[in-house]
């Protein structure tokens, strides 16, 4: 009998959000045993493995697989780290995991843009946010497409598995790569946001500097403020005293929520601290606090709609992909949803911005 490896049981256990005692109630299984299997001081029965597998929504063949280490948390940019309980942590850690084992099945087979993230700790974060877009030569000019720009500079861009809703984003880096996954059931004015938050984390918080905590949180978002709706172009577009009106009107200019733009005005002292609990209040009224009524077409991911593509002609079929990585097509739609118009079937279309270096390689 093939041996089970524990590194997978504990990544399907978590990837699920259970815990050894709710494994043991939904199996029959004790959390004795439980524990014996994931430290690899038991091997269980073929019976065993099957009652696991069908439990943990896994196929039986992802049991057998090369073993895989978790990501560590505290290489994580949580949201909220003392707030996410710890399932829900290890539930959106086990899906990041997973969503590696298909990044790093894409880049055996193509070429996609080297990483080009700049490392600023203890840098300023509207400052870091300049200097970003003038490494990238953006400019003052407003953001097309956060995910495209994102993606074009070597960052890998993933969902959030729907499972894993109450985490809105986080961000890493592995081996020198840096990976963001989006919570894609959000407004896509906020998803841009989220994008933007994250790559703040990705460039004021290395790996020397913990990106945990409500400073770390703050920055991240100063950064995302900074970078989305830059100071200059902020200030050209004669905003002072904002009406509740007039923000609706101009936050399309930087594709944000109208809540983000408010709070740019104030931190510009665009408004006054009364201007701005006004608007908020006035916005919070019309719906825009828990979302973005007449919103923007959602981002998607110009490199997996090409990877896809590209697999696609020539016979590669989103079930073949999951067959390598031993999962089932659920699971793997899982990581792809929402950044693809149609992952698992049909075809798929981006908006142009600027197209990330990607060649396939023929193996």
């Amino acid at each position: 009998m093939d041996t089970l490896t524990s590194s997978r049981l504990i990544i399907a256990r978590k990837r699920r959000g259970l815990s050894l005692v709710k494994l043991s109630e939904t199996t029959g299984i004790s959390v004795r045993s439980l524990s014996a299997y994931e430290h690899g001081k038991q091997q269980p029965g073929t019976d065993t493995i099957t009652a696991l597998a069908r439990a943990l929504g896994f196929p039986l063949r992802f049991f057998f697989a090369a073993d895989v280490d978790e990501i560590p948390v505290e290489a994580i940019s949580f949201r909220a780290l003392s707030k996410t309980p710890a399932w829900q942590r290890d539930a959106a850690r086990s899906a990041g995991r997973i969503a590696l084992l298909l990044n790093d099945w894409i880049e055996e087979r193509f070429r996609l843009p080297d990483p080009d993230v700049p490392h600023l700790p203890n840098t300023d974060p509207e400052t870091a946010a300049e200097m970003v877009r003038a490494r990238w030569g953006l400019g003052n000019a407003p953001i097309p497409n956060m995910i495209h720009l994102l993606e074009a500079h070597g960052v890998r861009v993933y969902s959030l598995a729907a499972d894993c809703v109450d985490v809105d984003a986080f961000s890493t880096h592995r081996g020198g790569c840096p990976l963001v996954l989006l919570n894609v059931g959000k407004s896509a004015e906020r998803i841009r946001f989220d994008s933007a938050h994250e790559l703040g984390h990705l460039v004021l918080h290395s790996e020397h500097r913990e990106p945990h905590g409500p400073d770390a949180e703050q920055e991240a978002n100063r950064f995302a403020a900074g970078f989305l709706m830059p100071r200059d172009d902020v200030l050209a577009q004669h905003l002072h005293g904002a009406t509740t009106d007039r923000i609706l009107a101009r936050k399309t200019r930087w594709r944000v929520a109208a809540m983000a733009l408010a709070h740019r005005l104030r931190e510009l002292d665009l408004l006054t601290e009364w201007g701005y609990r006004t608007v908020c209040i006035n916005l919070s009224r019309q719906g825009y606090r828990s979302s973005e009524p007449n919103g923007i077409t959602p981002e998607t991911s110009q490199v997996l709609a090409k990877v896809f593509k590209a697999l696609r002609a020539e016979g590669t079929t989103p079930a073949d992909i999951a067959h390598d990585l031993h999962l089932d097509t659920t699971e793997l739609n899982q990581h792809v949803f929402g950044l693809i118009p149609t992952a698992i079937e049909g075809g798929a279309h981006t908006t142009p911005h600027q197209r990330p270096n990607l060649t396939l390689i023929q193996s």
